[in-house]
């Protein structure tokens, strides 16, 4: 019983991850962060409908934000399209980096859910807002930027909507797999 401790080895490190200042090192980095990121969901389509989420809400709030209008109605358009694009954002990164897992007391398919569906309907009223506000600008030089941002807006919107649609069936469970969900008889 006295050998007992010599014997056992508790190390849970990466082989050649204790070489600090050699070339393992890089490696021994770049396959830590790269056994964090959930490669699966980069390839999955509500990865895809996010990645587009934060192109499309980015192009529509830098249009916006790139003319002299900055209250009025076009706050509320601004309000929405910025605070929408962070959060997406900072949800795209904790689903790949797989904070989902290490959060499991969180109903990550409900919350995902519901962020989509308001997002949708948000964005649903900042971009009538701002389709709304287009027409009385169109002699000025920002009528094109209003325009565009009018037509992203209204992109966005529909690839909210996508993402809530998907997020609804993923919450219910509804993989599309016959097979899984099949009882023998």
């Amino acid at each position: 019983m006295a050998d007992f401790p010599s014997k056992v080895t508790t190390e849970t490190s990466v082989p050649n991850s204790q070489n600090s200042h050699g070339g393992n090192s890089i490696r021994g980095l770049a396959g830590s962060v790269s056994s964090r990121v959930d490669f699966s969901f980069i390839r999955s389509i509500p990865a895809m409908l996010m990645i587009a989420e934060i192109v499309f809400g980015l192009l529509h709030w830098a249009l916006i934000a790139g003319t002299s209008i900055v209250g009025g109605a076009y706050g509320w358009v601004l309000f929405v399209a910025i605070t929408l694009w962070i959060l997406t954002t900072v949800l795209f990164f904790i689903i790949l980096f797989g904070v989902t897992q290490k959060l499991p007391a969180v109903p990550w398919p409900l919350t995902v859910m519901v962020y989509f569906s308001a997002a949708t309907v948000l964005y649903l009223t900042a971009f009538i807002t701002n389709a709304a506000y287009v027409a009385p600008y169109h002699r000025l030089y920002i009528y094109g930027h209003l325009a565009a941002a009018a037509f992203f807006g209204a992109a966005v919107t529909l690839v909210y909507g996508a993402s809530a649609f998907f997020s609804y069936f993923d919450w219910k469970g509804d993989g599309g797999n016959a097979a899984t969900n099949t009882v023998p008889t």
